[in-house]
């Protein structure tokens, strides 16, 4: 997780002051963030500043009422969510409410639990909202697994048979493998998959603060916990949370973990309260875990606990004839947040990357198709390979199941050399004699016995 996530901001229109600080009492003292005003005229200009996750917005106002306030909204397309409420409202403002858009109607004197009930459900729609939202911008497909090769067929048919059931599934595999896409994917297919994905990367978290970050705090439980804050698995009610890096978090949240895992009951720090969350719980780690229990770094009763079903995220070195179709999305997704046309990639380009290593795995071959399409021109060329994974100074990376003679291998390595020389001097055949140290006329002798020509 890059850091905590932001609360959701909740404007407050209201010309009773006493009921603008009551409801600011109760939403702050769950964490949500809150504006205040007095009037829709400083309402609508509050929302025109700093834009709101929803609107609490009372019928009978000075100047324009909430009626009016809420059809101006509509009327500059701004579609945040906004609660009714009303002390003196007739069935007739109930129903021009509704057919306005507002998400729902409460009458004052307004009862705690059923605010804060009301508050959550519509937040839950905001969230819904966004996701279809980032789901058409992304073609319907935002964290798709990409890959036919048979390690990754078996692996989508082990996540279609875990992803329907409750059981706790531990990911493993080295960084840059696409872990979080599977948990991903396996809630997007759960019964939980309307509910809330919540992530939390237990190597980002500082050990003093993981345990406030899962669970929560209190209002004064510590120096700065100026309001009450709710947790990671508070916030995953009714959904999924994804602790990323488990292997690396304390063997003091273990011990918290373990218990919200078997019973699914947590207390906020600094409170007394026991709360309840409803949750599924996946995993994931790059350690191996077995040998983190062997040495006492990881509890042996919340192994077992999490690795009910253990998923394995292969490494790229073992899927490379993925690349192709991983580099292709990749060229696509980085054209699309550049404002690109889909850039045309050299088949040339594709044979080069096939036979580097891919320590980073899959996010490095990721970042390396944003630096060529971000760095090159419209046809992505050879020359537009980053030269580290060219002249890589490490040992040589040599594609798993080689089997040819010195001989041909030795020419395969020669001609791709030649070739990524032609590329980057343009096809300058004297230019790349030059360079790679031979004559001009022997340069045309080996292009022709390697089958070299320009395409």
């Amino acid at each position: 997780m890059a850091g905590p996530a932001v609360s959701p901001s909740i404007l407050i229109i209201d010309d009773e002051r006493n009921i603008r600080e009551t409801l600011a009492l109760i939403l702050e003292g769950e964490g949500y963030r809150t504006r205040t005003v007095g009037n829709a005229e400083d309402g609508l200009t509050a929302l025109d500043n700093e834009r709101a996750d929803l609107v609490i917005l009372d019928v009978r106002l000075p100047g324009m009422d909430g009626l009016e306030a809420l059809q101006e909204l509509r009327a500059r397309n701004n579609d945040v969510d906004v609660i009714m409420i009303s002390g003196h409202a007739s069935l007739s403002d109930a129903v021009t409410a509704s057919q306005s858009g507002a998400f729902d109607f409460l009458q004052k004197p307004l009862d705690r639990d059923r605010v804060l009930i009301t508050v959550r459900n519509a937040l839950e729609k905001v969230q819904l909202r966004l996701e279809m939202e980032r789901l058409r911008r992304d073609g319907g497909k935002p964290f798709e697994m990409v890959g036919d090769t048979p390690i990754m067929q078996a692996l989508y048919r082990q996540i279609e048979k875990v992803a329907p059931t409750k059981g706790r599934v531990l990911i493993t595999g080295e960084s840059g493998t696409g872990k979080e896409l599977i948990a991903r994917s396996i809630h997007e297919q759960s019964a939980v998959s309307r509910g809330p994905f919540v992530k939390m990367n237990c190597a980002a978290i500082p050990k003093d603060l993981i345990e406030s970050e899962l669970m929560g705090y209190e209002r004064g439980a510590f120096s700065g916990a100026h309001n009450r804050k709710r947790g990671q698995f508070e916030l995953a009610h009714k959904g999924t949370i994804f602790l990323d890096e488990i292997g690396d978090m304390s063997l003091a949240a273990q011990a918290k973990v373990l218990r919200v895992v078997q019973t699914g009951e947590f207390t906020r720090v600094g409170g007394e309260q026991t709360l309840h969350s409803d949750v599924r719980v996946l995993s994931a780690t790059n350690k191996n875990l077995k040998q983190e229990v062997a040495d006492g770094n990881f509890r042996e009763d919340l192994y077992f606990r999490l690795n009910v079903i253990p998923l394995h995220s292969p490494p790229l070195r073992d899927r490379l004839d993925d690349i192709p179709a991983l580099v292709t999305r990749f060229n696509e997704l980085a054209c699309k947040e550049n404002g690109f046309r889909t850039k045309e990639i050299d088949p040339a380009v594709i044979q080069s990357l096939l036979r580097y290593g891919w320590p980073g795995n899959v996010r490095e071959l990721k970042n390396v198709v944003e630096r060529m399409v971000i760095m090159g021109e419209e046809r992505i060329v050879p020359r537009d390979i980053p030269r580290d994974l060219v002249t890589d100074g490490g040992a040589p990376s040599i594609p798993a199941g080689t089997n040819k003679t010195l001989r041909e291998f030795r020419n395969d390595m020669e001609r791709e050399y030649i070739l990524f020389k032609l590329h980057e001097l343009d096809w300058n055949v004297s230019k790349a004699a030059q360079v790679l140290g031979i004559e001009r006329t022997n340069l045309h002798k080996k292009m022709k016995s390697l089958d070299i020509h320009r395409d």
